[in-house]
Parts: structure tokens; C-alpha cells; sequence
């Protein structure tokens, strides 16, 4: 199993990146993935995703010192809550030792936690989103009002929690991609006539191979997106994709 990264900052912002990623091993076959996207009208936006994506890299720390100690199966789905209820949890004793107020918490989230002995997967989405399954979209989308993590720090949280319907299980993955919905924001400025369709671009970054051998394998196409057919991402980025077959096929176009 392969696993490929990529973020990227937009045309359209010119201070700081607002997404952020994390791929962190959580057990000894085990991986915590995932993409966050902090709210552009949220104040200080960047600074909610790369908190959450810290505070998600130690969470998932401990967890593999304690798999380690205790070589105890947990499931990944109860894995994934325990990390969601860890990740609340820290965030409002950040709060309250910062003094933060809401609109300094907001940022979308998927989250996963991935076995990679049995190809299977565990998801919660929070906001907006793209998954990909062996060529299958799965779109979450929000009409631009995202229901973020930070609204619901004070909420009861299984109550919270089993109320989400934005969950996905996957299993028996052989190519499996979480995007932010920066994805769907790449423009060819120079000429509007040969814009790509957004099929076209999706398929090049979620389910194309070529270069597949490379570790910049995404950062090679974002970069070939933009030389070689004037397409550049206007909204920050970010994309974790993983591979089982890492065969190289010929380019979709």
C-alpha cells in the first residue's frame, strides 16, 4: 500500500494555505488520515485546520504507543469516535486556556482511519468534501454553509456523534482518494475555451497512475496541470490518495 499527498495553496489566496493533512500510522496496520479546510470567513481561518491537524498527528501518537502496550483489536469505527471524542475534547481545553471564540474554530474535516491488512476504511465528514473509491465519487457538499466541528464543541457528544449521517464505510479498496473541495476549483485563466471539465480533472488526479512510481506522484500532476494545460487550482488543496496497485496505466483523458 502506497500513499500519496499533496496541498496546495490558490491562486486566489496570497497569504496563507487554509487546508492542512495529516497521515499518521494510529496502529501497527493502521493509518489516521485526513484533510481539513478552514473557513475562508472564519477569523484567522488557517489557524483552526492546522490546529485540529496538530492536535490529530498526537492524538494518533498515543494511540499507537498504546496498540503498542496493549496489543489490544479495537474496531476501527470505535477507534475512529474515541479519536473524534479525544480530538473535542482537546480542542475546548484549547479554547478555554486561549480564551478562542468560535469563529477562530472552524474548519471542514474528513477523517478516516484506514486498516491497511484488509483494505477497509472508517469516514466521518464534516462539511465539504470528495471521496473517491476505485473511480466512484462521493461528493459531500454543504451549499457553502458547512456544519463545522467547532459549532458543537459544547454538545453532548454521542449524542452528537450518532446523530452525523455524513459517515462512510468502504471496504476492499484497491485506490481510494480524500480530497478538500479545493478540487473542483482548477481554472484555466488564460483560456476559457480550453477549460477542462471537471470529469477530466478528477479523473487525472483520483484514478490516472501515470507517474505512479514517483513519492511527488500528486504534486506531479498538479504541477503538469498547470504547465502543460495553463489549469491552476484557484482554492487551496488538499488530496491523500492511496494505493494498492500501483501499476501505471495509460492517461485518462
Amino acid at each position: 500500500m502506497r500513499i500519496y499527498k499533496t496541498i496546495n495553496i490558490g491562486e486566489f489566496h496570497t497569504n496563507h494555505c487554509e487546508d492542512f493533512l495529516i497521515d499518521e500510522q494510529i496502529a501497527t496496520n493502521e493509518k489516521l488520515i485526513a484533510v481539513l479546510d478552514g473557513c475562508t470567513m472564519g477569523t484567522e481561518s488557517v489557524f483552526a485546520s492546522i490546529l485540529f491537524g496538530k492536535i490529530l498527528r498526537n492524538i494518533a501518537k498515543t494511540k499507537f504507543y498504546e496498540d503498542f502496550v496493549t496489543n489490544e483489536s479495537i474496531e476501527i469505527k470505535n477507534k475512529l469516535k474515541a479519536v473524534v471524542r479525544e480530538l473535542i475534547e482537546q480542542t475546548k481545553n484549547i479554547k478555554n486556556q486561549l480564551g478562542l471564540e468560535t469563529n477562530e474554530l472552524l474548519s471542514t474535516l474528513i477523517i478516516g482511519i484506514i486498516d491497511t491488512t484488509q483494505s477497509k476504511a472508517e469516514f466521518l465528514i464534516i462539511g465539504d468534501g470528495l471521496i473517491c473509491k476505485d473511480g466512484e465519487f462521493i461528493e459531500y457538499e454543504q451549499d457553502d454553509k458547512p456544519d463545522y466541528l467547532g459549532y458543537h464543541l459544547a454538545d453532548d457528544f454521542d449524542v452528537w456523534f450518532d446523530n452525523q449521517k455524513q459517515k462512510l464505510t468502504i471496504s476492499n479498496f484497491k485506490d481510494l482518494s480524500i480530497s478538500t473541495d479545493g478540487i473542483f476549483t482548477f481554472k484555466n485563466l488564460q483560456d476559457k475555451s480550453k477549460q477542462m471539465t471537471e470529469n477530466e480533472i478528477l479523473k487525472y488526479l483520483l484514478m490516472d497512475n501515470e507517474g505512479a512510481e514517483f513519492d511527488n506522484f500528486l504534486d506531479r500532476k498538479v504541477r503538469e496541470l498547470k504547465d502543460k494545460w495553463n489549469h491552476l487550482v484557484t482554492d487551496d488543496l488538499a488530496i491523500i490518495r492511496i494505493k494498492n496497485d500501483t501499476t501505471t496505466k495509460p492517461k485518462l483523458h
